[in-house]
């Protein structure tokens, strides 16, 4: 039985390399896996998932605007699915996170999303919100602070690593603008 799954983390966890690895042993036994990605997130090149280590695959890309229940119902159609796994899925919305159980439900299609829980100011984002609220099962996926604790935060630098406490929710980046750091840590830094 299909179920929805959300694996988490703060950044720097390797849910990119957890979600490849997944992608790699659907195929390794004749299987077709179907990757999704959100369209917001070009750093490493459109249309791919790519992982800090090295790893990439290739892979559709979502916007807010599409409906993800009838883009997979028709893919299914075309081309049989065994696993649908979606990177950066903090960016879905509420709607995508319900086309998403649909998917799991009527298609009894797996679907494994990977995403960042919090944002720098530690709130949720809107896909990782429902995803926590609706998945079947979350998943854990831990990175350290420089203490050596668990990270769970992430605090947002500017260009001379001095901790943003204002601004947009989505800033696209990477090690140069985001930190991972424990609550302890995250709390010192933000208030």
């Amino acid at each position: 039985m299909a179920q929805l799954y959300f694996h988490y983390s703060s950044m720097n966890a390797g849910k990119s390399t957890a979600l490849l690895q997944s992608a790699y042993n659907y195929q390794e036994r004749g299987m077709h896996p179907f990757i999704l990605s959100a369209a917001l997130d070009d750093r490493y090149g459109v249309g791919k998932v790519t992982s800090r280590i090295g790893l990439a695959a290739q892979a559709q890309l979502f916007t807010h605007q599409d409906d993800l229940f009838e883009v997979l119902k028709k893919e299914h159609q075309n081309q049989h699915i065994d696993c649908i796994l979606i990177d950066e899925s903090q960016f879905l919305s509420r709607e995508q996170v319900k086309q998403l159980t649909q998917v799991v439900d009527q298609l009894n299609v797996p679907v494994l999303c990977y995403g960042i829980r919090t944002d720098f100011r530690g709130e949720l984002f809107p896909g990782s919100q429902y995803l926590l609220a609706w998945a079947d099962k979350l998943v854990e996926l831990k990175t350290v602070c420089h203490c050596g604790r668990k990270a769970t935060m992430v605090v947002r630098t500017d260009e001379h690593g001095k901790v943003i406490k204002d601004g947009e929710q989505v800033v696209i980046g990477g090690n140069s603008q985001y930190q991972s750091l424990c609550r302890r840590h995250f709390s010192e830094q933000m208030w």
